[in-house]
């Protein structure tokens, strides 16, 4: 019989929530023939299921049956498409577009403080990412959070996006979705192919250390907002189920 969780939180790499899991418990456990590596505290569990919207989906169904959440949380990067956005900089939207079929969720975010977070199917470097601006209005661009809120809405349960802007409006992301292989990015041939390219050595470095500043910035508001000691009663996000069950 599956365990209860308050809330499930969902990212797409584990480097992403890796300073908040880092010493939580882990299980391992399958579902539909697959394994999946659940990170648990107090009434909180994660899982990092992959890039791209397919892990999303594929994960959040696995966590939902196999933990019975009370609410789902898409964490982890996204780049930035409000030029004001800076790197290390946590945002909460109010709602979350999937660009593939243009269809939108509201999210029970309280504190959501910017507009809309574009989900699309590949990783946008700086032209694309003004092109999506104009297009959309957005602030941010990821690839997960529109598949997880989708389930959330199947399910009937609150969900929120809490996302750490990994790479400004203006950053030329180097090309990394050839790397992505079954939503795992393959950080070896990646290093190869940046041994092999010195004209993208500035990006590559720069943008693993923005990944750190962003994975700080993102586990710190995520303790903040699961509460010292995990117990999840009367935290901003206890509070923002109160509000979306009554």
């Amino acid at each position: 019989m599956s365990e209860s969780a308050k809330v499930g939180i969902i990212a797409a790499m584990e480097r992403e929530i890796r300073p908040l899991v880092r010493s939580w418990g882990v299980k391992y456990e399958l579902y539909e023939g697959r394994e999946y590596k659940l990170f648990e505290r107090g009434q909180a569990v994660a899982i990092c299921g992959g890039i791209g919207s397919e892990s999303a989906r594929r994960t959040t169904e696995a966590l939902v049956a196999l933990r019975r959440p009370r609410a789902l949380v898409s964490v982890g990067f996204a780049g930035a498409l409000n030029p004001e956005l800076q790197v290390g900089q946590v945002i909460s939207p109010r709602r979350v577009i999937d660009m593939s079929d243009g269809s939108a969720t509201n999210t029970m975010a309280a504190e959501a403080q910017h507009g809309i977070l574009l989900s699309t199917p590949s990783i946008a470097g700086a032209v694309q990412k003004a092109k999506l601006r104009a297009a959309y209005s957005a602030d941010a661009v990821d690839m997960e959070a529109a598949a997880v809120a989708r389930v959330a809405t199947s399910r009937g349960l609150p969900f929120i996006a809490i996302k750490a802007i990994s790479d400004d409006a203006a950053f030329d992301m180097p090309e990394m979705d050839q790397f992505v292989v079954n939503g795992q990015f393959q950080s070896a041939r990646f290093a190869f192919h940046v041994a092999s390219h010195p004209q993208i050595w500035g990006r590559a470095l720069q943008l693993a250390k923005n990944s750190n500043v962003a994975s700080n910035a993102l586990c710190a508001e995520l303790k903040r907002l699961l509460g010292e000691g995990f117990a999840i009663d009367s935290t901003p996000i206890e509070r923002t189920l109160e509000t979306a069950t009554r």
